[in-house]
């Protein structure tokens, strides 16, 4: 309960700000709160997982943001300057969808509710590139009408239309995100990372030509903090400069990771076919949206964010797969017996491809 966790925030010196942060065990909620906390900020943590973290300006609370009397709680005791709304459940480590949905779109309209009910004049939310599952052979810009293929997806959407119907009362930023990446991130990509590191051939859809955006976590990070001062609802796409094909990227990966990977080629439609009635029987992780995005190419236009809030990445794709790769080398074994983390914290099942590994 609420009520077992710590309750009064010791005198850290100067406090610039309170905020409240949904999904604050998970990957990207890790990395935001210890870039609040060292600002001076003070921050309470929502998330369904424990959080082990400790810090004397951060409260932790386990519960759901479903949950009415524990968000009455929270806003009650805490009056916050804005709402970092990053929880999210995955469809890939989630058999039940209609708790996806509740907790995604649900949860979200929760979120508002109580930011309205308590006067919280803000509140930046982590939208998705999984608003699209095609490909694009030109910079996707926040005009570009969404048309998401699968639940998480469709999830987002419904999502970004909550916030902005809210009232004028609560400005909402979303950012639409790629694949955020950085010491840590795991999930589906452990998959990439157990090939490399066991020197297995890398397969990929097609010729490996299509590229991919990132979005590395400090500098997502680092935009929500601009987003704190700018004065109206928006949505604003986020990604990497610069982006290289697959070919290009992983092979960066294996020559600096001195890897004996090899890059290889499954023909597109066939592939595309195989991860689709392995994906209805329940034999791999990889949903609509990765079969589909794994051949496609994907790159946002980020023209918007950098007029408006002098946004600008700090690295490339290549960069970050390669930082998130040493991560995964360094620590297989701890991550090997994680337990009560999140999806992003934790290595996805394989599934069949673990045949496809054996075999490489």
């Amino acid at each position: 309960m609420f009520l077992s966790y710590q309750v009064i925030f010791l005198d850290g010196g100067k406090i610039m700000g309170v905020y409240l942060i949904t999904g604050g065990a998970g990957f990207f909620g890790s990395v935001m709160k210890k870039l609040l906390l060292d600002r001076g900020d003070r921050c309470v943590s929502i998330d369904l997982q424990p959080d082990p973290f400790q810090h004397e300006n951060f409260i932790s609370v386990q519960g759901d943001i479903r949950n009415s009397g524990i968000m009455e709680e929270i806003f009650t005791r805490y009056r916050f300057d804005a709402v970092f709304h990053f929880a999210a459940l995955l469809a890939h480590v989630k058999k039940d969808l209609a708790d996806l949905w509740s907790s995604n779109v649900e949860g979200t309209r929760n979120v508002l509710a109580f930011a309205e009910k308590y006067q919280v004049r803000k509140i930046i939310f982590t939208s998705s590139n999984c608003l699209w599952g095609r490909n694009f052979d030109f910079p996707v810009t926040e005009e570009e009408k969404p048309s998401p293929i699968e639940i998480y997806g469709k999830s987002k959407l419904e999502c970004e239309k909550i916030l902005l119907a809210g009232s004028d009362a609560v400005n909402s930023v979303i950012f639409r995100c790629p694949t955020i990446m950085d010491e840590g991130r795991l999930g589906l990509l452990s998959i990439l990372y157990e090939f490399i590191d066991e020197g297995k051939k890398i397969w990929m859809v097609g010729d490996g030509n299509n590229r991919y955006q990132f979005i590395y976590a400090k500098d997502l990070a680092a935009a929500c903090i601009l987003a704190l001062d700018y004065k109206q609802s928006d949505i604003f796409n986020i990604g990497s400069d610069h982006v290289k094909t697959f070919n290009e990227v992983y092979s960066y990966v294996i020559e600096r990771s001195g890897s004996k990977s090899k890059l290889a080629h499954f023909p597109k439609n066939l592939a595309i076919w195989g991860m689709k009635i392995c994906f209805t029987l329940g034999l791999t992780p990889l949903g609509p949206y990765q079969y589909h995005m794994l051949s496609s190419s994907f790159v946002f236009d980020t023209g918007k964010i950098k007029r408006k809030l002098g946004f600008s990445p700090t690295l490339t794709n290549e960069e970050m797969l390669l930082r998130s790769y040493n991560y995964f080398h360094n620590n297989k074994e701890e991550i090997k017996h994680r337990k009560h983390v999140s999806a992003h914290n934790q290595s996805a099942k394989m599934g069949v491809i673990r045949i496809i590994k054996w075999l490489s």
